[in-house]
Order: structure tokens, then sequence, then C-alpha cells
């Protein structure tokens, strides 16, 4: 199982973004958190600072669309270049038709749910998606702390991924550590998030090898 690790630049100084973009070019992604100040509480980034970053990021762009009205947005990021483009079940009432409007620009179709959102009723809509993002903190603030309650969740997901035969990605974000990395592993998760673990360190590139080291250990065995 690929390990991939996809800083996010909401704990990026936002001053010196290139700058800290290029310091994660050993990452598999920069993950950009889009809010809007009314599906969650905070305001991030709007397209045009997204189209900014693409432009001088030197790893692709995964986008997580924490906005309502994605039906609306969505397709406009996915336009921007960026590889992949997540949007929230609980911000949709077409999650399939807006998926497919997103492949068919070129991006990668990713879903998240958030902590209280039964997984149940999406995993039929897997094959639909190439990304599946679990979130593991309540979506809005940097800095929460990982929420052990989603482990089953995790591995309810992994179990569908693995019985569909599913090239799906399970992504993690929320309070991912060294720590808390080898426990989503456990759970099944090979896409991880991480923020201040890796823009608070000392050395970004050095964190980055340390996560994702202990995430392959956890699937080796």
């Amino acid at each position: 199982m690929t390990v991939r690790i996809q800083p996010s630049i909401l704990s990026a100084d936002f001053v010196n973004m290139q700058r800290d973009v290029e310091s994660i070019v050993s990452a598999d992604a920069v993950h950009v958190d889009v809010m809007d100040n009314h599906f969650v509480p905070n305001l991030t980034f709007g397209l045009e600072m997204v189209t900014r970053v693409q432009a001088v990021s030197p790893i692709p762009l995964d986008v997580h669309l924490m906005i309502t009205d994605v039906d609306r947005w969505a397709p406009d990021y996915a336009e921007s270049g960026a590889f992949s483009v997540t949007f929230h079940a609980e911000a949709t009432a077409e999650p399939v038709a807006l998926a497919r409007r997103l492949r068919a620009i070129g991006a990668r179709a990713g879903l998240a749910l958030k902590p209280g959102t039964a997984l149940e009723q999406y995993l039929e809509l897997l094959p639909e998606f190439d990304q599946l993002l679990i979130m593991t903190v309540e979506p809005g603030f940097g800095g929460q702390s990982f929420m052990d309650g989603m482990l089953p969740k995790i591995a309810t997901a992994r179990s569908a991924i693995g019985a569909g035969g599913l090239d799906v990605w399970l992504q993690v974000d929320g309070g991912i550590t060294s720590d808390t990395i080898t426990r989503a592993a456990e759970a099944g998760a090979d896409t991880f998030v991480a923020g201040s673990s890796v823009f608070g360190a000392p050395d970004a590139a050095a964190a980055i090898s340390s996560l994702r080291a202990a995430a392959a250990e956890i699937h080796r065995h």
C-alpha cells in the first residue's frame, strides 16, 4: 500500500507561501484547505489564491473544499489545474454528478465526510470517486487533536475499498502526528494530511520523511 503525505498549507506562513510550498517538495501533494466562513466557521483561501499557489508549486495540489455551493465552485478549482478536488458530502445533493464533472475536466474527485456523518450511505458511491476523506477532526480549524473515535470509520472504509477492488485513496485529515499516523495507518488510511507537524517542525522535509516512514512501517506489517 502506497503511503502519501500531503502537508496542509493552512499551517504555512501565508506571507511566505511560495517558500513554504517549496520546502515540502518531498511530499506527494500540497493540501489546500478552502474555507468560506459558511460551511465552516473560518475563512482561508479562494480560487485566485489557489490558482497562484498552483502556478508556483513544484508538486500537485490536493484541494479540499470546505464550502457551501460546491456544485457551483468545485469545477472551477478543477479547471485551475488542481490534481485533486475534494468536496464535502454534506454540501451537495448530487455527489456523483459533481464527481463525474470533476473527472471529465481532468481532476481526481474526492468525497469528504465530517466526523458526525455516517459512512454507510456513501459506500455504494465509492466507485465514482478517486479519494475518500475521513475527517479526524471537526473541519474548520488547524491544530486540533486527532479523534480516535474515527478509527472504526476508517477501517470500515478500507474494508469496503478492498472488497470492491477499488482504486480509491483513503485520506485522513486532522491531528496527524508521528504518533497518530500509526493508528490511522493501522485502520487502513494510506493518504495523510499533516499541517503543524510538518510546517511547525524545524525541518519540513525531515518531518515528511518521518511521517512517511512511520506509516509505511505499519503497512509493511
